[in-house]
């Protein structure tokens, strides 16, 4: 017989997904220096998948997700490069749900990165998630499918567009 495993101090989890600013602990995330760059660097909100069963769950990570969008907004103005700033959120992967700033690269990743295929109708079967989306304000939304349905986010007039 599996036991099932109690996960202790949920709500202090949730509560500190709420409040906390993970910005703060990344010193190494220099976008005021003129040599800095990243390449696809990403940050996901969910690493246990607690989100992945419950879109109760999912939404304090995907409100973490677009705070954090706002506050890399605010970051990227000191960039002195191009960049890309978007969210990928999947269909039911909340674990793999995750905030992207890309830039011109010392690895000679392409730059600037697109996706073929993207649509604006959605192609999500996740109604919870797409009545979140929709209610996003301010964010362009495009839709595509790989091995499953997504939705790539980013805003218009900050770093370059998908479009």
């Amino acid at each position: 017989m599996e036991r099932i495993k109690k996960h202790r101090g949920l709500k202090r989890y949730y509560k500190n997904l709420a409040i906390k600013n993970d910005f703060d602990k990344m010193d190494w995330l220099e976008l005021d220096n003129p040599e800095s760059w990243v390449d696809n660097w990403h940050l996901h909100f969910d690493w246990k998948g607690y989100g992945n069963n419950s879109f109760k769950r999912r939404k304090p990570h995907l409100d973490k997700l677009f705070r954090h969008f706002n506050i890399l907004v605010e970051k990227t103005k000191n960039l002195k490069t191009g960049f890309q700033l978007y969210t990928i959120l999947l269909d039911s992967g909340s674990d793999s749900d995750a905030l992207f700033l890309h830039t011109p690269n010392q690895n000679n990743s392409q730059f600037s990165f697109q996706i073929s295929d993207l649509q604006l109708t959605t192609t999500l079967t996740n109604t919870p998630l797409n009545d979140y989306i929709d209610q996003l304000v301010g964010y362009e939304k495009m839709y595509g499918q790989a091995d499953e349905a997504f939705c790539l986010i980013f805003k218009e007039n900050v770093g370059q567009s998908f479009r």
